[in-house]
Order: C-alpha cells, then sequence, then structure tokens
C-alpha cells in the first residue's frame, strides 16, 4: 500500500526520554540544541520488515522506486528505477546520459560505502579546450553548447556495480515502468515547461526544440502529453544487454560519438572512451558532528567541504542559538566561505591531483581557520596553506542543476544519491531519447592561474570534474541511520546540505522546518540566498556585521531526505521550493 505524507513526520529527538540512559555530559551537551532522531534499540535488527521510504523529484519516479521495492526490491534496485524514471520525466536535471555520487547504507553488516559515477574527460581532452582562441576562457552559455563539453557517461556503470553488490532483482525488471510510461506518455510538468520555454543556452537549442515539440512543431505547455519512445526502445536495450550496451551499441555508443565529434566545439570522445569507463567503489569520507558521524563520498566530490563547515561550526555557539539569531546564520555564513575556499583551491580528482582531505578535516587546522571568524565579515577569505606545492586559483563556473533521492527499503538498507547532466539539458544535444551532459564544463576553464599556479580541477584525459555534490549519511553512535540527504544546486549543494544538518541538530528542528530554512550561500564576497525568506530584523543585523544577502542563488535546492522516525522506521521529507515528493510502503509484518 502507498502512503503519502506531506508535510513528514516530526523526528523524535535525542533529548528526550530515550536518552535517559547516556552519561550525564551526554545530556548536558545536549541540553541546549536537541539533535535529530536517534531509532529506538531495536532499529537495528535486520530481521525487522520496515516501512520503505523513497524521496525523490517527480511522483513518477517516487512511485517507480517503490513498485520495485514492492516487488521485493532493495535500495539499490529502487535507485535504478528512479533515475531511469527521472531521465524521463525529470530530463532537465539528470538522465543516463549523466553521472552521480550514490552512498549505500548496508542494514546487515552497518557499513556504508560510497560509489563514484562521475563522468571522464576523453582521453584526448587537452587542458586548454575551455579557452578561446585570444587564449581567454570561452563564454559559458557557448562552451556548454559544444561538442567537447560531454564527458563519458557514468551513472549506467555506477548503478551497475552498486547492483552486483547489493541488488535482489534482476536487472532489468527496475525498467519495467519508465518503458512502459515513455511510451505512454505523461503530463509534462510546470517546472520541464519553464526550461523548455526558458531564457537558457539550451532552450534555443535544436535537440531539445524537437524533443519537446508536437506534430505541428509547437512547443509543448505544462499539461501536455510527452512521450519518448526514443527512450523507451533504448531502456528495452540496456534492461536486456546491461551497462555494456550502453557503452558498446551503435544506438547510444555510437550515437554519442557521432553528436559529441559536431561543431561547434567538437569534442573528442571516441568508442575507447566509452568502452574503458569504469566506476569505482570507494571509501566513504566520515567524521564526527556532535554526537553524530556524517559520511560524504571522497573527492572529487565536494562534501569534504560539508565536513569542515560542520567542523569549523562545532567550535562555536551556534547550537545555543537559533533560526532567528542573526549571530548564528553569521557564523554560518563565515565558515561557509573558508570551506569554499580550500574547496575550490584543493579539490579535484584524486587520480590527478593530491586532495589533503584529512588536512581539511584536522581539528586543529579548523581551529586556526575558526579563529578568522571575528565580529564583522572577514575579506574574501584565502584557501589554507595545506600543501607544499602551490595550487592556483579557481576558474571554475557551475551551474545550478542536478537531482538527488533518498531511499530506503524494508530491509532498512538506504542509499542517498546525487546524480546529473550538470546544465539545464545538459549540452542541449540529445542521442537515442536522452540527453549529454556537459559535464566538463565543471573544469576549471583555465588550467592555470594568472600566477601560472595549474589549478587542481584543470582539464586532463581520462580525468574526473570536481564536483559539488553530495550526498550524505548521518549515524548515531552506534552506526544506525538517523538521516539521509541531500540536494541539487550546483555549488550551492554544499551551503545547501550543511544548513539542513545544522537545523536539526543544533537547532532541533523538524526535518520539514530543517529543509524550509532559509538557504544562504556565502562564498568569496558573495553572500546569495533567498533574502526575503529572512526577517528583516536578522537582515539588518547580518548587514551591520557585513553580510548582505542578496538574491541569485539559493532558490533552487531540491533537498530531499529521509530521517529516523523514533519508532523503527523513517519518514521522508521533500524541499517544498521544487516538485518532490515522499511516498511509503507499509510493512507487511509488524516492527
Amino acid at each position: 500500500m502507498i502512503q503519502r505524507h506531506s508535510p513528514f513526520h516530526r523526528p523524535h529527538h535525542l533529548c528526550s526520554a530515550a536518552l535517559a540512559a547516556l552519561a550525564a555530559s551526554v545530556l548536558a551537551a545536549c541540553a541546549g540544541s536537541p539533535p535529530i532522531a536517534q531509532a529506538p534499540a531495536s532499529f537495528a535488527d535486520p530481521k525487522a520488515e520496515r516501512e520503505a521510504v523513497v524521496v525523490a523529484a517527480h511522483p513518477e519516479a517516487t512511485r517507480a522506486g517503490i513498485a520495485v521495492i514492492e516487488r521485493g526490491g532493495s535500495a539499490i534496485d529502487a535507485a535504478i528505477a528512479v533515475q531511469a524514471m527521472l531521465g524521463l520525466v525529470e530530463p532537465q536535471s539528470s538522465g543516463i546520459g549523466g553521472g552521480a555520487f550514490l552512498l549505500h547504507y548496508d542494514a546487515q553488516s552497518g557499513a556504508v560505502t560510497a560509489y563514484n559515477g562521475r563522468e571522464k574527460a576523453p582521453a584526448g581532452a587537452q587542458a586548454d579546450m575551455l579557452l578561446g582562441e585570444d587564449g581567454s576562457p570561452l563564454p559559458r552559455s557557448e562552451a556548454m553548447l559544444g561538442g567537447r563539453a560531454s564527458g563519458v557517461p557514468g551513472v549506467l556503470a555506477m548503478l551497475e556495480m552498486a547492483h552486483a553488490d547489493h541488488g535482489r532483482l534482476p536487472w532489468a525488471d527496475a525498467f519495467r515502468e519508465t518503458i512502459a510510461l515513455a511510451r505512454e506518455g505523461y503530463p509534462l510538468t510546470g517546472r520541464t515547461e519553464r526550461y523548455v520555454h526558458g531564457d537558457y543556452p539550451q532552450s534555443a537549442a535544436p535537440d531539445v526544440r524537437a524533443t519537446f515539440s508536437d506534430a505541428s512543431g509547437r512547443l509543448l505547455r505544462e499539461g501536455d502529453r510527452f512521450a519518448n519512445p526514443a527512450y523507451a526502445e533504448t531502456l528495452a536495450l540496456i534492461a536486456g544487454g546491461g551497462a555494456g550496451a550502453f557503452y558498446r551499441s551503435e544506438r547510444t555508443a555510437g550515437a554519442i560519438v557521432g553528436r559529441t565529434g559536431e561543431g561547434p566545439l567538437a569534442g573528442t570522445m571516441t568508442r575507447a572512451d566509452l568502452e574503458s569507463y569504469r566506476a569505482e567503489k570507494v571509501e566513504p569520507v566520515c567524521r564526527p558532528y556532535r554526537l553524530y558521524r556524517v559520511c560524504v563520498p571522497p573527492p572529487p566530490s565536494s562534501g569534504v567541504a560539508v565536513l569542515q563547515i560542520l567542523g569549523l561550526l562545532e567550535g562555536t555557539d551556534i547550537a545555543a542559538r537559533g533560526p532567528g539569531d542573526p549571530q548564528a546564520w553569521f557564523l554560518f555564513a563565515e565558515a561557509s566561505r573558508l570551506a569554499y575556499a580550500d574547496r575550490d583551491r584543493y579539490v579535484g580528482d584524486p587520480a590527478f591531483v593530491r586532495v589533503p582531505v584529512d588536512a581539511m578535516l584536522d581539528r586543529e587546522y579548523l581551529a586556526a581557520r575558526r579563529a578568522l571568524i571575528g565580529q564583522s565579515a572577514m575579506p574574501a577569505p584565502e584557501a589554507g596553506a595545506l600543501t607544499q606545492q602551490a595550487r592556483g586559483r579557481d576558474s571554475t563556473r557551475e551551474p545550478t542543476g542536478t537531482s538527488h533521492f533518498v531511499i530506503a527499503d524494508t530491509d532498512g538498507n538506504i542509499v542517498s544519491m546525487t546524480t546529473t547532466v550538470e546544465s539545464y539539458f545538459g549540452s542541449g544535444r540529445a542521442v537515442a531519447g536522452f540527453f549529454l551532459n556537459n559535464q566538463l564544463t565543471d573544469f576549471s576553464f583555465a588550467p592555470v592561474d594568472e600566477e601560472g599556479r595549474p589549478a587542481a580541477n584543470a582539464v586532463a584525459g581520462g580525468k574526473r570534474p570536481r564536483s559539488s555534490m553530495s550526498p550524505t549519511i548521518v549515524l548515531d553512535q552506534d552506526g544506525r541511520v538517523v538521516a539521509a540527504l541531500g540536494s541539487p544546486g550546483g555549488n550551492a549543494i554544499i551551503a545547501y546540505v550543511a544548513k539542513t544538518i545544522v537545523g536539526m541538530v543544533d537547532w532541533g528542528l523538524s526535518p520539514e522546518k530543517a529543509i524550509a530554512l532559509p538557504n544562504l550561500v556565502a562564498r568569496g564576497d558573495a553572500f546569495r540566498g533567498e533574502a526575503d525568506k529572512f526577517s528583516p530584523a536578522v537582515r539588518a543585523a547580518l548587514a551591520a556585521r557585513g553580510v548582505t544577502v542578496r538574491p541569485g542563488s539559493g532558490e533552487e535546492s531540491g533537498l530531499h531526505a529521509i530521517f529516523a522516525d523514533g519508532e523503527g522506521g523513517f519518514a521522508g521529507g521533500a524541499d517544498p521550493r521544487r516538485d518532490g515528493t515522499v511516498q511509503r510502503l507499509e510493512a507487511t509484518t509488524p516492527r
């Protein structure tokens, strides 16, 4: 039975009778700032069947995930179904032509595993490929539409790797709902209409207009039926032949090479680049925050920056404050700026550059960085001195886009996955019913800075570009999941995720209230966000501290999350700023 919950449940907070057995010192630390949910002792029992929960950016995607779990599928099986469906119903944000990061929690072992499905640059990619003939960076609107903007897609290889580890149903089973809906069609959403008709570079791209035009050539509007039989055929091929069919067939691999090889700005991708692509299974980066342990994927994900913000804030009095206190937001802004400075300077593909993750999260280093926070906003902070090798200033220009979903299956296994084609509709180029990513514009446009120092995120053949995607899992002291979350939003993802954790852990907010907190993205000299969601008094007090919040970033978070509900299961939360939905499948046996 499917149930829809909105608003979603308030969790059972740690600062409650459930903590009566904890030491007095822990209770004292908790008293001023009730943290997020802890499940009861029976929660970790692998034999207990629980309600399944799927939270994704479109109701058809959540329905597809629940349907797979209802057939006996795992969280990973459901993730494949959700991703396949998002490629149909939210193609402006993600799809099989893009890449992703995934965190998986195994309820039986308690292990958290990270999967890296980030795209790779073709072997022939050159360091100067995002520069114009005059040697200056190309305009982003031009670069993102070029053939060279697309990296080798990684999401299907990643999902197939995770399926081999944690899948229960046959691979093909996960594609059933999407293949049927792609043939039948569905009412186009207002959100997709906005990007089809919007003033974006891709909106005028021939492939976008052709995909969303009816037989008379009229661009579709909200509510018009949109079918994608070409995508259905492609998914049928992948369902029958696995991810290998995507990376080797003429229908997909051949078409990708042909389309990216066309001008303007023709790319260098070859069939060999596609056939040699490999996803990676890697150890997550986990660090304590208050009474919890927060886990994120390692670089080239930017989860380390989320951990830096939390580590910087842990030594402040932000927990004694609240969302109505301007000093709390000031501390959040300054911690964010310090973390972004380090992220921008040091995070890249660890196969090509040494990323000083441990140094970035060292407690003494964080204490020294925290000491830079004064009574008013500091000048745009420089990155800390963390490596002997000089690193150049970054010139990466990330747009907002992407999608995030979270899944809990009936065994308590969890998936937190962020997925993207980069900009809206990726490069605006389509083959076989899906859009190609423009992920290589996530590299630094200039390979060196004005002083000749190489950028950590410079282009190189076979390299993965840095990503802001930061799917997150929060564990309690016994290693049980109490939250899994993430968001789209380009470089603002880092601030969105950190804000939500602060809201739950430090301010004791319910999930829906933590997600709905105003977004504030502080990076360099800019303080962007939902200015109108702050009270006039808070805005004025922030401005007096040198933090003038202006609109322009922060309106497009799409935070999706699940939270332990205190009754042995999970509640889901979807960002009210987007079209996300929460769906549940009731357990057939009592917990």
